[in-house]
């Protein structure tokens, strides 16, 4: 333990020099003392540290001297210290440190005594005895530099280098702004100086050796006392012992020389200087000076962990995810650059929604059943039905920038806006949301459609007229996937099967808008690269390009009985002195009833008992919902499952929407098609066996179906096959629910034509 440090001789007026403030300004009598002291000893305080020419041809004479040094204003401002970011998950474990600058700002009673007066002794042995100016330390600067014609011998007191390091970091990551505060030039020594003297007239000496510890560079991307502590030893700084302590004091003169890494004879050498500067003051003894010379230098480095790259378990992904929701969400700063600013300087605790459990098992899922090296990549999003919150978010390649190991930082769960892609067509897990408009509408969960094998797109209403059938070719129909599929058929077996004609034959008569309303309410606004979508027949077969965590709210939402819910991922934010910062909260509605829901989750529920999701059954029995996808030419397929507490939603196919899955090796396993239940069925299995583990059984809130009769006489319906809905949603243009349906008089132009989806 270091012996405590000498007290300073007591100033008249101020009975305790190193606590207490000066009773009168330095600045009312500078002027006054700039020129008494003119060329003789400004002069050595501005040129101590520079290369000494004649002072006549800098033209400095005590007039204009102190001319400029009244010229600058004295209103010098610290900025608040950037520091790091915590992000942790919803059990407290760390996801990943961030920072611009790696830094933890410590009080001066959480530091460690002796690297405080390790840095004194090493920097401005007088700091406690002299104010902003240190005259025999000028003196002895220039008298020294002038015999050598060099800067070896520097003046400036410990006050003034932290006035220069408060000017680099206000430029931040500006180069010409750093070169600019570091340039050894008049002017900047004159302002240095000035603004010394006032921070020893408004903060006192411990003060402003705490900020010069916090604000110092120590190498390695170490900003302050305590990261360079973490960083070369592995420890806190209040726990360092005086050799550790005197290593990391004699680094900050030059952090380059004395590299411990890179020359660690160097910092041992300059190490042991420190310490003997602490025998001479007599802050510690001379068997402690001997003991910590005999000590080896003994690191235990760390290299720097910055950013979402370094999460563990595959959260980098989510890490990123958040770090887009704090720079774009206007609740953290009205601009971008106000919300840039707030994450850069640090110093937050961000508890997300995370749960570790359920990202360790989607993570699994996703690696397990697909390679980083295979052609195509998995992607999942877990959600808490009722809550908006994202639990997992995980994906096969790792996050990185490393392409020759497949590392990517594109997001593949999150819309482009968000550091995503540009999405993918969602194939026939977007027909549940046609289901939804037609239930909330009021046709019956048994309507029967004739469903032939193969249909034209028929005329369509939308949202402000009608869609015309423009297409020519192959484009102006739509086939279901197997020839043996010819209706009619009812919904609950429509979907459980898969019927493309089905669903654009209910889509004609429940009206387009209606279909882009309900997508509307469920949170499907545009496609994920950001582009509104027109009203078209193929989006009932999934045309649009989604994201995981798009449609793993859609069927969140279903699991919630129709409680749609904004998506989420922060629960919590505190700054480093205990805060609370507002985050976002998820915005709740009911997209459509719980009868509608009810309806729609026991035909969900029918797919993955009777359908084709049959084979995907957990391991527990527990009742599961869900719907498969499959995309044209099998470019992406999709499952899309919940109950009543967790919905998941995977993706597989290739991560630029390219890659055509038939005749494929995926996982060690070859695929000859690739279909929903076939691909990212058992991923979706694998990672809520895992997730569901050991959580109770919940069931479904679910109606009475019937089975469809034997045979249905498609004469029964009405042309074009659709038997008219009753009561209410028989009214044409009659708005049920917030669904618009289609008006009894067709009229307007049409909008073009998507390719179809659909499929398995």
């Amino acid at each position: 333990m270091a012996p405590k440090r000498p007290t300073a001789p007591q100033r008249p007026g101020n009975p305790d020099p190193q606590r207490g403030r000066r009773s009168s300004s330095p600045l009312d009598h500078v002027g006054n003392g700039v020129k008494f002291l003119g060329v003789s000893v400004l002069s050595g305080v501005l040129l101590a540290g520079m290369a000494l020419p004649a002072v006549g041809a800098l033209g400095l004479t005590a007039k204009n001297t102190a001319e400029s040094f009244s010229d600058i204003p004295d209103d010098f401002k610290t900025p608040p210290l950037s520091q790091a970011s915590m992000i942790y998950d919803s059990k407290g474990g760390l996801i990943a440190k961030v920072y611009e600058r790696d830094r933890t700002v410590l009080t001066a009673e959480q530091m460690a005594p002796v690297m405080r007066q390790a840095q004194v002794d090493i920097e401005d042995a007088r700091f406690y005895e002299h104010g902003a100016v240190d005259l025999k330390g000028v003196l002895r600067a220039v008298s020294k530099n002038a015999e050598s014609g060099t800067t070896a011998q520097g003046a400036s007191t410990l006050t003034q280098q932290y006035v220069k390091n408060v000017n680099v970091e206000k430029a931040g990551d500006d180069t010409a702004a750093v070169l600019e505060a570091q340039r050894k030039t008049l002017g900047r020594k004159i302002q240095e100086l000035k603004y010394a003297i006032k921070l020893e007239e408004d903060l006192t000496k411990d003060q402003i050796l705490t900020n010069y510890l916090n604000i110092t560079f120590y190498g390695h991307q170490a900003y302050g006392v305590e990261a360079a502590s973490q960083r070369y030893f592995s420890k806190s700084n209040k726990d360092l012992t005086i050799a550790e302590a005197a290593a990391l004091a004699g680094m900050v003169q030059n952090p380059s020389q004395y590299d411990p890494v890179r020359f660690p004879e160097n910092t041992l050498k300059r190490r042991n200087v420190v310490i003997d500067k602490l025998l001479e003051n007599k802050h510690i003894t001379a068997d402690q000076a001997k003991e910590a010379k005999a000590t080896p230098l003994g690191l235990n480095y760390k290299d720097p962990q910055n950013g979402c790259i370094t999460a563990n378990a595959g959260m980098g992904f989510f890490c990123d995810y958040v770090r887009h929701v704090v720079k774009q969400d206007p609740l953290f700063g009205k601009t971008a650059a106000e919300r840039k600013k707030l994450w850069d300087q640090g110093g937050l605790n961000i508890y997300t929604t995370l749960d570790p459990d359920k990202q360790a098992a989607a993570q699994n899922a996703v690696t397990s059943k697909v390679k980083v090296t295979d052609t195509v990549s998995a992607a999942a999003t877990m959600m808490e039905p009722g809550t908006g919150k994202i639990l997992a978010m995980a994906q096969t390649r790792p996050y990185g920038l490393d392409p020759n190991k497949n590392q990517t930082v594109v997001n593949l769960n999150v819309d482009a806006a968000m550091g995503g892609g540009n999405g993918f067509q969602t194939g026939s897990t977007f027909k549940p949301i046609l289901a939804a408009a037609a239930l909330e509408s009021g046709m019956s969960p048994t309507q029967a459609f004739p469903s032939e094998n193969k249909i034209e797109y028929p005329q369509m209403s939308t949202c402000n007229g009608t869609w015309k059938n423009t297409a020519k070719g192959k484009d102006r129909s739509v086939g279901n996937e197997s020839a043996s599929e010819v209706g009619p058929y009812e919904l609950k077996q429509a979907m459980a099967l898969s019927v493309n004609t089905y669903f654009v034959q209910m889509e004609q008569q429940v009206g387009l808008c209606a279909m882009k309303q309900m997508a509307n309410k469920l949170g499907i606004s545009q496609t994920s690269k950001g582009d509104p979508f027109a009203e078209v027949p193929s989006m009932v077969l999934g045309t649009l390009e989604l994201s995981p965590l798009t449609m793993a709210n859609v069927y969140a939402t279903f699991a919630a009985r129709g409680k749609y819910c904004t998506p989420v991922a922060i629960n919590k934010i505190t700054t480093v002195d205990g805060k609370n910062v507002d985050v976002p909260q998820s915005t709740c509605s009911q997209a459509f009833s719980e009868n509608t829901a009810d309806a729609l989750n026991t035909v969900l529920l029918n797919v993955t008992e009777k359908g084709t999701g049959a084979s995907l059954q957990l391991d527990d029995g527990r009742k599961i919902a869900g719907k498969t996808g499959t995309t044209d030419k099998k470019k992406a397929a999709w499952f899309s499952g919940y109950t009543p507490q967790l919905a998941t939603s995977v993706w597989l196919g290739g991560p630029a929407g390219g890659v055509e899955m038939n005749n494929i090796n995926i996982g060690g396993h070859f695929f000859e098609t690739v279909f929903g239940a076939s691909g990212p069925g058992p991923i979706w299995q694998m990672a809520m066996n895992q997730a569901l583990k050991d959580a109770p059984a919940l069931n479904f809130q679910t109606i009475n179906i019937p089975d469809p009769a034997p045979k249905v006489d498609p004469n029964a319906t009405a042309s074009p096959g659709a038997t008219p809905p009753s009561g209410d949603a028989a009214n044409p243009g009659a708005v049920i629910g917030g669904i618009t349906l289609p008006p009894g008089i067709i009229g307007g132009n049409g909008n073009g034509n998507g390719k179809p989806g659909g499929g398995h």
